[in-house]
């Protein structure tokens, strides 16, 4: 069977990351988690004083750096799955804290930021035989790629979800701020000039509100037996 490239996109908190690491695991593809390249890069920008009192971002600093900047990832021998590494660090844990997810969204929006990891998440999938998730790896990264899904889930669920997420974790968790964070990032991913978040006309949607992670990862498996044949 030949390979192919799979494009999941959709909200933020709605899932993605586990369904892709799941399927790449079941299909023994690589997984690239293109929305940690983004905290990684914002947590580079909080480390480094690259953001003003206001929350402005200091654009030039940071452009200046770019190049500074190197991320990949490390199967976790413990868990099956890979963990993000910025410039040989693990930060797996610290871009999933709040602070990072709030200062997330406008990093992600800067044109040199999206054209310097976009360039990367290309040479990654170059060869095939990737699932990659994100906001726009189905309209920009791979227009492409042989499955294209679009997942989303209502605000209150995927707020529900990030709390309990950041509770398991030992992590402190406001559930009214996660959802104000949620509804924030949607609009912002949605409105930014560069590479918004919207579905691919050929993308197939998946609302998963009211499914089990296994209904997920079962959907998600049968989309991809389908695609993988149709080559």
């Amino acid at each position: 069977m030949k390979k192919i490239t799979i494009a999941i996109d959709g909200h933020s908190s709605c899932g993605k990351s586990t369904m892709a690491k799941e399927l790449a695991r079941r299909a023994g593809y690589i997984y690239v988690d293109t929305g940690a390249m983004y905290r990684a890069v914002t947590l580079y920008a909080l480390r480094n004083g690259m953001f003003n009192a206001d929350s402005s971002i200091k654009t030039q600093m940071l452009q200046n750096k770019m190049d500074d900047i190197h991320i990949h990832f490390v199967v976790n021998s413990e868990t099956g799955r890979p963990d993000t590494f910025l410039n040989g660090e693990c930060v797996e844990q610290e871009i999933r804290s709040l602070e990072v997810s709030n200062h997330v969204s406008p990093i992600a929006a800067l044109p040199f930021v999206r054209s310097a990891l976009v360039a990367q998440q290309q040479q990654m999938g170059r060869s095939k035989g990737v699932v990659m998730d994100g906001r726009d790896i189905g309209t920009v990264v791979f227009p492409d790629a042989e499955l294209k899904v679009f997942v989303t889930a209502s605000a209150e669920v995927r707020a529900q979800r990030r709390y309990d997420e950041l509770q398991q974790k030992g992590m402190p968790a406001d559930y009214a701020d996660i959802l104000r964070n949620v509804v924030e990032r949607d609009y912002i991913d949605s409105h930014r000039e560069v590479s918004p978040l919207k579905q691919a006309p050929d993308a197939i949607l998946l609302d998963n509100s009211h499914m089990t992670i296994e209904e997920q990862n079962e959907w998600l498996e049968q989309r991809f037996k389908e695609a993988a044949k149709a080559i």
